[in-house]
């Protein structure tokens, strides 16, 4: 990573600002905090501002996104499960249009005008849109009343609020009514209470009629004793025909809102992927706006700081030259290890791409540290397939890895390298389940070649019938990955200089282990003391040395590094999960096909399907768990730091648009 310092006259800040947001090359950094708080610096230049167009821009933005969210609820749709599932497997490429570079003014200017063409089609249409749907919940509320009136065969009307009377209608339980009608008469005799059973049994529909005077007090009483009113303004008419008036507007309403929608959606065909574009050029033009309160300024000159890769330093420098016609000076300095907060950029081969997202989920690396990226991608989809263990199933993850990367993916960078890391899952699957003899559980050796293994299995390594060997490769392979970490600790440590703490943090364990290894080698070979001996002096003065180092909790850590190998014994357990289970569900569909007529192959294939589908999903999320877990806590413990920021380089993000001639 290098830093720049530029600086350039105040009439090429613009093309500067354009020029590098478009190549995306340099990661600009805020340097007005550093001018107001430095006495010197402070002397020279002060904090430079946002352009005076950030507010309208800002304001034009959102109004420009509330009119997309409009027209995109509006749009028409594909409905069906099939469309649903060709939009995932294969959704449309995003046609970018080619457009010309113009000022902020001209941008403010066309958008305003795109935005009041589009209001003047759109607005009429909602606000019929929203008669219509106020005008139906009215109608709703009249039918859901004359409903429960229908026994009363009285206009509505004449139920309303008079000068001498208050009517009340509404819904009370029967429990409720009858105390209703106990602490009624200690109230007033001026009452007529009509009754008649709710369609609900437990409930009675009530129309109450009473003097004006008593007609809060009653009302309060009633709604102590929960119950519902009925609020109908301005209706009229019998229940029978409110009820048969309101069904026949509703229906009509609804074919008025249909047209309404079309129309709408017509609409959103013609200017939503105009409003994308402009939305586009808004927060482009929001960005560079913006990014001018991150610098410092004199009366006639800018300036700014930024990092950029050494790989593109040449290129940067020549952007900077062209677009300030040679009138700037650029200083390129190393950065500070020290002092800097310097961000991390992780370059890998395409290969290990998609896995730098896992590295920066749990912490970017500090600058001088390792990047474990290319070596999580060799060992975690390994992992994954040690613990799925299954030909069937790894090519059925590799398959959908395969729909990922080239559905989806096309329009998702995310999910492009998650479909390749499923690849990679998947083919490993198919690999080891080959060898140990997993085909769906034992359906393809007991199903289709009669009980004898696949051709491809090796028989130390048969899962069925050699789980303890599993074990003991599972262990190999934690220690092996182990001590990469702690190999990669101590290359950090030496790094930074940390010597001491290389000694007693890695060096010592991998002393320890060979102690302990050449101990049991010479154990095994029938007690032979010339390995034996020496394997546990070692051994005793690796323990001795960590005492000295670490001192005498040190020899507690002892515990926690056997946990963090024994952990990976979760490989040989979820691999014998997931074929017993398989296994299982052969069973059951084998005995469900035998024991039950007629239909037995019908339940035997779906609960063969069933439950490997289900198998399939849950072994391969704990799969997916465990080798992302094995990294986390156990391997990267080892040696890993992290807390960087990463490396976000001023990037104006063009995803339906390409400026002309670049």
């Amino acid at each position: 990573m290098k830093k720049l310092s530029i600086i350039t006259l105040d009439k090429y800040s613009d093309s500067v600002v354009s020029s590098l947001h478009e190549a995306g090359l340099v990661q600009i950094q805020d340097i007005s905090e550093r001018l107001q708080q430095d006495a010197e610096w402070k002397q020279i230049l002060t904090p430079s501002h946002a352009t005076p167009f950030t507010g309208r821009i800002s304001s034009l933005l959102m109004k420009t996104t509330g009119t997309i969210d409009f027209l995109h609820s509006v749009r028409k749709r594909e409905k069906g499960i099939l469309n649903m599932v060709k939009g995932l497997i294969n959704p449309p490429p995003i046609e970018k249009t080619e457009i010309e570079e113009i000022d902020v003014e001209k941008l403010i200017k066309k958008v305003e005008t795109v935005l009041d063409e589009v209001e003047s089609k759109t607005k009429p249409l909602e606000e019929n849109l929203n008669q219509l749907d106020s005008e139906k919940a009215q109608l709703e509320n009249a039918h859901k009343v004359a409903l429960n009136l229908t026994n009363f065969d009285v206009d509505l009307g004449d139920l309303s609020e008079s000068k001498f009377m208050s009517v009340i209608v509404g819904k009370i339980s029967n429990t409720s009514f009858e105390k209703f009608k106990e602490n009624i008469k200690e109230l007033t005799d001026e009452i007529e209470i009509f009754e008649t059973e709710a369609s609900e049994k437990e409930f009675k529909i009530l129309i109450v009629i009473t003097s004006k005077q008593y007609g809060d007090e009653v009302t309060s009483r009633l709604r102590k004793l929960e119950f519902e009113r009925f609020e109908f303004p301005g209706v009229t008419g019998t229940p029978s025909e409110i009820t048969r008036n309101a069904e026949s507007r509703i229906e009509e309403i609804e074919k008025e809102k249909k047209a309404v929608l079309n129309d709408l959606a017509e609409i959103s065909a013609e200017w939503k992927p105009q409003l994308l574009i402009l939305k586009e050029q808004l927060e482009i033009e929001k960005q560079r706006s913006e990014i001018f309160s991150s610098f410092g300024q004199t009366q006639n000159t800018v300036m700014l700081e930024g990092w950029v890769t050494e790989k593109k330093l040449d290129t940067s420098l020549e952007i900077i030259a062209n677009s300030t016609e040679g009138h700037s000076i650029v200083d390129v300095s190393e950065p500070d290890v020290e002092k800097d907060d310097i961000p991390v950029h992780l370059d890998n081969p395409k290969f290990a791409k998609p896995y730098e997202s896992f590295v920066h989920m749990y912490s970017t690396p500090t600058y001088r540290e390792f990047d474990p990226t290319i070596l999580m991608a060799l060992v975690f989809p390994f992992f994954f397939g040690f613990c799925l263990t299954d030909a069937g199933y790894g090519i059925i993850d590799a398959l959908l890895g395969l729909v990922l990367y080239k559905g989806l993916g096309k329009t998702n960078k995310f999910m492009g390298s998650f479909g390749l890391i499923l690849i990679a899952c998947g083919v490993w699957a198919f690999i080891l389940g080959m060898i140990t003899n997993g085909f769906i559980g034992d359906f393809f050796p007991r199903w289709i070649l009669g009980g004898a293994p696949i051709p491809t299995t090796i028989a130390l390594v048969d899962a069925f019938k050699h789980p303890e060997i599993i074990l003991i490769i599972a262990l190999i392979v934690g220690a092996i990955h182990l001590n990469m970490g702690l190999v990669i600790g101590a290359y950090n440590n030496f790094n930074r200089g940390e010597k001491k703490e290389a000694l007693g943090a890695q060096i010592v364990w991998i002393i320890l282990e060979v102690g302990i290894v050449l101990a049991a080698v010479g154990y095994l070979l029938g007690g032979s003391m010339m390995m034996a001996i020496p394997g546990a002096i070692v051994a005793v003065a690796a323990v001795g040395l960590m005492v000295y180092i670490n001192g005498a909790f040190g020899i507690m850590d002892l515990t926690g590094f056997l946990g963090n190998l024994l952990s990976y014994a979760r490989l040989l357990a979820l691999c014998l999960s997931t074929g017993g289970i398989a296994m299982t569900v052969n069973i059951l569909a084998g005995l469900v096909g035998d024991m039950i007529p007629f239909i037995g192959i019908i339940a035997a294939a779906i609960v063969f399907f069933g439950g490997h589908l289900a198998n399939l999903a849950f072994q391969s999320l704990g799969a997916f768990i465990n080798a992302l877990r094995l990294h986390y806590v156990e391997y990267f413990a080892q040696f890993y730091i992290g807390g960087s920021q990463k490396f976000r380089a001023f990037r104006a993000k063009r995803k339906y648009t390409d400026l002309g001639g670049k």
